[in-house]
């Protein structure tokens, strides 16, 4: 397909943690708050005069002390963050908004703080604990987690606004986005899609990691492209895969899989559009709930976290996926890990098993390192899964074509 004109501007900002929206958006005076996992509701951090940004550590070489902080069987990506501290690359941040749902990175962070890499007068760190199921109890101890430490702290040390009337214009400002998100994702539904999964990866991170109203137009322009496109002729993309998992923050790894002929058409992983990337409609007839509540209640019930760990949610969780395979017409499923992620082991082995055994579905699971760089095992693994899912293939049209 021909290049998409905004690729490598897009390509770009995903270099560095302070990119240059983020640098032009504190030349306006605006605040630059550090997030570190989806539990932390966006809205709440990209209100008037403040934008958040998705703690990444692009182009990671050495952990090493990353690793002299933390040891060696921490996950790799909490390891990173620390490292890119530790060198500075986090500098540009006025505050960390850190939601308490894995010790790892609330460990990573607490280092960041109790070692003060981050030398802003200001600057502070703030922990929020968040659900670990969903109902009404664990909602309203979420709405008072969110008032208690991060809008109250916003606008205490900050001054920021925190009202219904600026949450709703957060949540709009994010609809925006998403809306765009999710138009380009429709195009990988196609049976020639004229999207690749990483072309959207590339996008769909970027709106993590950058003031989101100052990339709007470019995303715009990049829909009505797309729309316009003409897709690859049939037979490039051996197979279509939905890749499900812990954090990708580097989409390396989807130019990987699509490399070895897995297409991904359906990204149900951290930093992914499904359902990161869904509208938050609000109720805003009489005797609705407050923004806050209506806000927290979308993210809780609209996540996929496996910190959710009630049976309703870890059932919820495989239909989710059960329901984008058939969606997206997928024919395989790639589970990956993050070496050491504690909750993404343990639903990585669980969830492999039950949409193989359960749902019928070809699976492949695997652990990697945060920087994937030129993976010459995980191109392997992927190449292998490509080549079983042409097998299951040929082998269903040999049964069709002799009943």
């Amino acid at each position: 397909m021909r290049d998409l004109k905004h690729l490598i501007y897009f390509e770009d900002l995903l270099q560095e943690a302070n990119n240059s929206l983020v640098r032009e958006a504190q030349s306006e005076g605006r605040i630059a708050i550090g997030s570190v996992c989806s539990q932390m509701p966006e809205p709440l951090i990209n209100l008037p005069g403040c934008f958040s940004v998705r703690l990444r550590a692009p182009r990671t070489g050495s952990m090493e002390m990353g690793t002299y902080y933390m040891s060696s069987l921490i996950c790799e990506c909490c390891r990173a963050w620390l490292e890119r501290a530790i060198e500075g690359g986090l500098n540009f941040l006025d505050c960390i908004m850190a939601a308490d749902t894995c010790a790892q990175m609330n460990r990573s962070v607490e280092n960041i703080e109790h070692l003060n890499l981050i030398e802003k007068d200001n600057f502070f760190v703030s922990y929020s604990d968040v659900p670990m199921k969903c109902d009404e109890t664990a909602l309203r101890h979420y709405v008072r987690q969110m008032k208690a430490h991060v809008l109250e702290p916003l606008h205490e040390q900050f001054g920021i606004d925190v009202s219904d009337a600026a949450l709703k214009e957060a949540v709009e400002e994010q609809n925006e986005i998403s809306r765009l998100i999710t138009a380009l994702g429709e195009y990988r539904k196609e049976e020639l899609p004229r999207i690749t999964g990483y072309e959207f990866a590339v996008f769909c991170l970027a709106t993590f990691c950058c003031p989101k109203d100052k990339m709007a137009g470019k995303l715009k322009e990049t829909l009505e492209e797309v729309e316009n496109r003409t897709p690859d002729e049939a037979g490039k993309n051996r197979a279509r895969v939905l890749m499900a998992g812990s954090e990708v923050d580097d989409p390396e790894i989807i130019r990987i899989a699509e490399e070895a002929g897995a297409l991904v058409v359906a990204d149900r992983f951290c930093f992914g559009s499904l359902p990161g990337r869904q509208e938050i409609v609000l109720d805003e007839s009489d005797g609705a709930e407050d923004v806050l509540t209506q806000i927290c209640r979308w993210y809780m019930e609209k996540g996929q976290c496996p910190r959710f760990m009630d049976t309703e949610k870890i059932t919820e969780r495989h239909e989710y996926i059960d329901g984008l395979m058939k969606e997206y017409r997928a024919e395989g499923i790639i589970f990956q890990q993050m070496k050491f992620c504690d909750y993404w082991g343990y639903e990585r082995a669980h969830a492999s098993h039950v949409m193989r055994e359960q749902y019928g579905y070809p699976v492949l699971s695997v652990d990697r390192p945060y920087n994937v760089g030129n993976s010459g095992q995980l191109r392997t693994r992927f190449q292998a899964f490509v080549e079983s899912l042409e097998i299951k293939k040929i082998n269903r049209e040999r049964r069709g074509a002799n009943e």
